[in-house]
């Protein structure tokens, strides 16, 4: 697989003019506010005892979010630790859902409280009942409610991201000073996003080949995955501009999500990912405001650093304090 993208030297210093939209910051305060609002009750935790584990508890979770609907997830619990537990909230790629529990026992071994959110309408355990007028142009959920910020796809499923976090530092298991925000993907973009959003919240993120990164270069550039998407649509729907599309698109932008989020970031970059263009990486990645590291995989693709990132990222949150808890024994 060759190159995707500029050379890392250029990108090191990738910091295009991508202008940030008008009332950014009310948009998403509003947001959120209205989500909390809307309430929708205590997140509830069902224990899952199929398969058995004997280093884990499981739970079948629900937490509030968008406008109150029920969020699906996972969380899992060392057990024979001591608590309170560091936390981390990890948000899904493109098309997935929280599949099941026994994928993701890393960080539950590690003696970290982990919650796994379902991505609405992708996950089939939360349903996305859409409230935009208009209708759907290209298979997926880039364009869906692209004709306005207030009815795009994104503002839902951000919003269900933080409402995540609040359920997590809720738990009476976990340290609420000491969650952490974690994805590869869509997942990494949304917990770059919810690393803005949820402010001190957020005591670090570990942002994986993010997608939702500079959408106009990556509708640009990207070969695979869902920046296509865009693209697609804006070759065949003709009756909106670019800059129109772009415009709605801007609202949920890691670029302007990056200078808002002060929690240390671990990023991950693959230098020949042809879904997530290393640049579009970049360019959130420059603008990043908290202390900030970069892995950058020269011959990854899309799965980035796969194992050896995760090894980094459980060092890298050991020296910062964030390391997981141990056993009692």
């Amino acid at each position: 697989m060759p190159l995707t993208d500029l050379p890392l030297d250029e990108l090191r210093d990738y910091r295009p003019e991508i202008p940030e939209p008008e009332g950014f910051d009310d948009f998403w305060a509003a947001t959120l506010a209205s989500a909390r609002a809307a309430g929708g009750g205590e997140a509830e935790y069902r224990r899952v005892d199929d398969p058995p584990l004997a280093t884990a508890e499981v739970y079948d979770v629900r937490f509030p979010g968008w406008d109150g609907q029920p969020v699906a997830g996972w969380l899992l619990l060392p057990t024979g630790v001591s608590g309170p537990l560091p936390g981390v909230v990890t948000y899904i790629g493109y098309t997935g859902g929280r599949g099941r529990a026994l994928e993701h026992l890393l960080w539950c071994s590690a003696g970290y409280a982990h919650l796994v959110v379902d991505s609405r309408g992708q996950g089939h355990a939360t349903p996305d009942p859409d409230p935009s007028p208009a209708p759907q142009y290209v298979a997926g959920f880039m364009t869906r409610g692209i004709d306005h910020p207030d009815h795009h796809y994104y503002r839902r499923l951000m919003t269900d991201c933080v409402r995540a976090v609040d359920a997590l530092a809720a738990h009476p298991a976990v340290d609420a000073r000491r969650v952490i925000a974690s994805g590869i993907s869509q997942g990494g973009g949304l917990a770059l996003a919810t690393a803005a959003l949820a402010g001190d919240a957020v005591a670090a993120a570990l942002v994986d080949v993010p997608f939702l990164c500079h959408y106009r270069r990556g509708a640009e550039t990207a070969s695979e995955g869902p920046y296509v998407e865009i693209a697609r649509y804006l070759g065949w729907h003709q009756a909106r501009t670019p800059e129109e599309t772009f415009a709605t698109l801007s609202y949920f932008d890691g670029v302007h999500f990056a200078p808002r989020a002060t929690a240390p970031a671990l990023f991950s970059a693959a230098l020949m990912d042809p879904v997530c263009p290393p640049s579009t990486v970049f360019a959130a990645y420059n603008r990043y405001a908290g202390e900030k590291d970069i892995a950058v995989w020269p011959f990854g693709d899309h799965s980035g650093g796969r194992s050896a990132q995760r090894e980094r990222q459980l060092r890298w949150l050991a020296e910062r304090g964030l390391g997981g808890a141990r056993t009692s024994g």
